[in-house]
């Protein structure tokens, strides 16, 4: 269990001294003592794997393999799989970032960042970390079914990992809005989460498909997605979903809207 953050025992991917010592530097200043520093990818997973952090912070672009590739090398791996990953990096482009999205990354720092965008990531951790309150409505959650779709496994399973420490326990999952459909044709759920982006049959028209057609269209459907077009997310809200959350998100976020969702199916 990590109560705090001085709880937290970090490694730091960092090539550049001057870097590692400025994060070090912030990291301190929220009581964060316990920072291991490697150079490179390759030395992270050797430390890794012989004495797993709570938590990776890393760099984007490392001397032999970019964050992407470390984090891809984490996710593939059963002992790493679950380690807590967070980017600092002054990359802003779609293309680039978006893997770190689709991995399950808890947070996507800036460079540079202030001590308040540190904090918010760190909580996010802390949050992933250990079991919180349970949802607040009136619902048996070892009963309440969730259905996941995403194309990226990853990504379902970062989100059922929050999911369980909620409290909810049963799962379905869908790699694109084709298999869910079929999912939802035969079998009963209480919430939906959706991506946006996915082969065969996007989130926008999954959502227009279940409000529209399905037997099951009042049920609850949050979005979480990277997606970053104004107009595209205006479609799918007016399409009718119930929420949309942002990849990487707070568990606290996520929370709170699906209180919000099942809350409006109640009322």
């Amino acid at each position: 269990m990590y109560n705090a953050f001085q709880d937290l025992n970090i490694l730091l991917v960092e090539p550049s001294a001057v870097q590692a010592r400025i994060i070090r530097d912030l990291l301190a200043g929220l009581d964060v003592t316990r920072v291991d520093v490697v150079g490179s990818g390759e030395a992270a997973l050797a430390r890794m794997r012989g004495e797993p952090p709570a938590l990776v912070i890393s760099a984007l672009y490392l001397p032999d393999m970019s964050g992407v590739d470390l984090v891809s090398t984490m996710r593939a791996d059963e002992a790493l799989a679950n380690l807590p990953f967070v980017l600092v990096s002054s990359e802003t482009r779609p293309q680039v970032l978006d893997p770190i999205r689709q991995s399950g990354a808890c947070a996507i720092l800036p460079k540079p960042f202030v001590l308040s965008q540190l904090a918010a990531a760190l909580r996010a951790v802390l949050d992933y970390l250990n079991p919180t309150a349970m949802l607040d409505v009136e619902v048996d959650l070892e009963q309440l079914r969730v259905l996941l779709v995403d194309d990226s496994p990853n990504a379902r399973r970062f989100i059922r990992h929050v999911l369980g420490n909620l409290g909810i326990e049963e799962f379905l999952e869908a790699s694109n809005g084709i298999e869910a459909l079929e999912i939802l044709g035969d079998t009963m759920v209480d919430l939906v989460i959706t991506d946006y982006n996915m082969p065969e049959m996007d989130g926008r028209v999954l959502v227009e498909h279940i409000r529209q057609q399905s037997w099951q269209s009042s049920v609850p459907i949050l979005m979480v997605t990277s997606e970053s077009s104004m107009s595209r997310l205006a479609a799918v809200e007016q399409a009718g979903v119930s929420a949309i959350c942002d990849k990487p998100f707070e568990p606290g976020m996520i929370k709170g809207l699906i209180e919000q969702a099942m809350r409006s199916r109640e009322a």
